[in-house]
C-alpha cells in the first residue's frame, strides 16, 4: 500500500505542513496586493456546472468575459471557462480570444461511475467539439479498493483518447485529473493518488469536483504541491496544480496562491501550472482590489 510514496521518497511532515499553513494564514493581508489579486484572476477556470445551465446562459457568461477588458483594461482575462462537455462548442464559438480556453468536465464527472468506454467516448467528443482542456475524476471505485492498476489504466486510456483526437486537429489538449481529496481522508492517500495521476499522464492534478461535502483544503493543496515537487525532481516534468471547490473569497485565492509559491516556487504561479476552479471568486477579487462591492459576473 502507498508504494508510490516510497518510489518518490515522499514522507509527509505534518508538523512542517501545519506550521507553513498557519504562517500563511497569519500573513494573508501582507501577501495580498493588487498584483497578487490580478494573478489569481488570471488563473481562474471560470466555472458553471449547474443542472439548469443552457446554451443561452453559457453564451451570456462567455460574452461577459469577452467584454471584460473594456470595463477593466488593466486586468487579465481568466484562463478558461469551464462547462459540461455538451457546451464545449458553445464556448468555443462565443469566445473572442483563443487565449480564453475551453475547459470541460468529462469522464462521467463528478462520480466517474460508469463504463470506461463511456468515459473515453465523452472525452473524445469533448475534444472534437472544441475543448482545450479536459477535467476528469480519478476512479475512486477502484482506488479506494486499493486497485491502483485499474485507476491508473483508466486515466491512461482517457489520456490516450484525448491525445489521439487532438492530434487529428493538429493541436494539444490539457488533461487535469481530479483526486476528490475530501474523500481520500489521509495525507498518504492524497499523496498516492497524486503520484498515480501524474504517472498516468495528468498535466494537472486537481483537488475536488465541488460536489462533495469536503472540497479543497489548504492541507490537501500543500500535500499535492509537495508531490508535484517530488515528481518534478525525479522526472523533470512539471505538472500543474488546480484547487477547486469552495473557493469563493479573495483571501481563499491568496491562500492557495501562497501555498503554491511556498511549496513549488514562483515558476508555478502562472496559468500554465496553476489554476483555481471557481464560480463566485471573480467578483470577490474585483471587489477586494477596488475596495467596493463589484457584481460584474
Amino acid at each position: 500500500m502507498y508504494s508510490l510514496l516510497k518510489k518518490y521518497g515522499y514522507s509527509p511532515d505534518k508538523e512542517k505542513m501545519d506550521g507553513d499553513i498557519e504562517r500563511i494564514a497569519r500573513n494573508l493581508e501582507t501577501i495580498k496586493s493588487e498584483k497578487v489579486l490580478k494573478d489569481c484572476f488570471s488563473v481562474m477556470d471560470l466555472t458553471s456546472l449547474r443542472p439548469n445551465d443552457t446554451r443561452s446562459s453559457i453564451e451570456k457568461m462567455v460574452r461577459k468575459v469577452n467584454d471584460f477588458s473594456a470595463s477593466y483594461p488593466s486586468w487579465p482575462l481568466p484562463a478558461s471557462v469551464c462547462v459540461y462537455p455538451n457546451f464545449a462548442e458553445t464556448v468555443r464559438n462565443t469566445r473572442k480570444s483563443e487565449d480564453l480556453h475551453v475547459t470541460v468536465v468529462a469522464g462521467c464527472f463528478p462520480s466517474s461511475q460508469s463504463y470506461l468506454d463511456v468515459k473515453v467516448r465523452e472525452c473524445e467528443l469533448a475534444v472534437r467539439h472544441g475543448a482545450d482542456e479536459i477535467d476528469i475524476v480519478l476512479a475512486l471505485n477502484a482506488f479506494l479498493e486499493e486497485d491502483y492498476e485499474t485507476s491508473s489504466a483508466e486515466i491512461s486510456a482517457m489520456r490516450k483518447a484525448v491525445d489521439a483526437e487532438a492530434a487529428l486537429q493538429g493541436r494539444q489538449v490539457i488533461l487535469k485529473v481530479i483526486l476528490e481529496t475530501g474523500l481520500l481522508v489521509t495525507t498518504e492517500a492524497i499523496a498516492e493518488a497524486s503520484f498515480l495521476a501524474m504517472e498516468a499522464g495528468a498535466d494537472f492534478i486537481k483537488t475536488s469536483t465541488g460536489k462533495v461535502d469536503v472540497n479543497a483544503t489548504p492541507a490537501a493543496a500543500y500535500t499535492m504541491c509537495e508531490c508535484i515537487g517530488k515528481y518534478y525532481e525525479a522526472t523533470g516534468r512539471k505538472v500543474g496544480f488546480k484547487a477547486a471547490g469552495g473557493i469563493s473569497t479573495a483571501m481563499d485565492a491568496v491562500s492557495y496562491y501562497s501555498i503554491v509559491s511556498t511549496v513549488l516556487g514562483k515558476d508555478w504561479l502562472d496559468r500554465s501550472l496553476f489554476r483555481l476552479g471557481v464560480s463566485r471568486l471573480a467578483n470577490s477579487l474585483l471587489s477586494e482590489a477596488g475596495q467596493k462591492t463589484v457584481n460584474y459576473f
